[in-house]
């Protein structure tokens, strides 16, 4: 099975691409993304602004993607045409301001793994938003679907028993969803070919709407860096270039390349290596809740996209 799948996902791609690049991506993805929960989190408690923190992290990767590209290939690389920038805002906006922005606030009080296995559920939402596109998923996948949210529900309502608050939750829930949108429609928006280009304008328009966002919030009276830890720098540069350089631009090149089913199993990999590092290294509790909760999500998830890998 495994043998096959690189074939699977190059004839239902929406473009010719290796298996082997699409499978270093999505490994990338899996494990790279995982760990930058445990980042976010340690960046918050840094008292580093969420929303700023993030505005430069990905303002940040673009400047120097931009750099990177320029010299590689000439400042001419970086040209879109209008539709492609309006495409790459929304998607930019989606993603990041409103889905990865709502991870840095919630994880304020939410614990790193729990965010994870809350975000684990977009693969839920996704196919809930293909569902309103017309789209008819078998059986199976509503079965999916529902043991999915069963998850999330128990990890949402109890808080899986930690400090988290319930507003944070809520803002996490959110941002999956919006999330969700911005990868369901990316492929439709024209956005550049070059995924190196797309992800450097996503970043771009993402950070800018982050940084309004954290003026919208009263970020900037509350920054004060002669009080951020060197852990806050650290992880913050951690973000800058593996999670976004790196992470970020492997995601951009899989939306453009991939089928989105295959894309969403990156939530099986992220929680439990968000779950073990926050275990490990911020000493995050453990608790049933979350561990049985995180359970019913996976299997969830992997209901919907065994079955959606079936059907294609």
């Amino acid at each position: 099975m495994a043998a096959s799948a690189p074939a699977e996902v190059v004839e239902s791609g929406s473009r010719t691409a290796s298996g082997a690049m699409i499978w270093t991506a999505l490994a990338v993805v899996y494990v790279v993304w995982g760990s930058t929960y445990l980042a976010i989190r340690v960046v918050v408690e840094a008292d580093i602004p969420p929303m700023l923190g993030m505005a430069t992290r990905f303002l940040t990767a673009a400047l120097l993607m931009a750099a990177g590209l320029a010299v590689k290939s000439g400042w001419q690389r970086l040209r879109i045409t209008r539709r492609e920038a309006i495409g790459a805002a929304t998607v930019g906006v989606l993603l990041l301001a409103f889905g990865n922005g709502a991870v840095a606030i919630a994880e304020q009080t939410v614990p790193s793994g729990l965010a994870a296995l809350l975000v684990a559920a977009i693969p839920l939402w996704l196919m809930l938003l293909r569902v309103g596109g017309g789209e008819r998923p078998r059986a199976m996948t509503w079965v999916g679907v529902l043991i999915g949210f069963g998850g999330a529900a128990l990890l949402a309502l109890s808080g899986g028993n930690t400090s988290a608050k319930p507003l944070s939750v809520a803002i996490l829930v959110v941002g999956t969803i919006c999330w969700a949108t911005g990868s369901r429609y990316a492929p439709q928006l024209g956005l550049p070919r070059d995924p190196l280009v797309t992800a450097l304008y996503e970043m771009v328009f993402g950070g800018t709407a982050m940084v309004l966002l954290g003026v919208l919030r009263g970020e900037p009276g509350r920054l004060h860096l002669d009080r951020i830890q060197g852990s806050g720098w650290i992880a913050l540069a951690y973000l800058v270039v593996f999670g976004s350089l790196l992470a970020y631009t492997a995601y951009s090149y899989l939306l453009a390349n991939a089928p989105i089913s295959l894309v969403g199993t990156y939530a099986y990999v992220n929680p439990a290596v968000a779950v073990f590092l926050g275990w490990l290294i911020l000493s995050e509790s453990l608790t049933w809740q979350i561990l049985l909760g995180g359970a019913v999500i996976i299997v969830g998830v992997a209901l919907v996209v065994t079955s959606e890998r079936r059907r294609s």
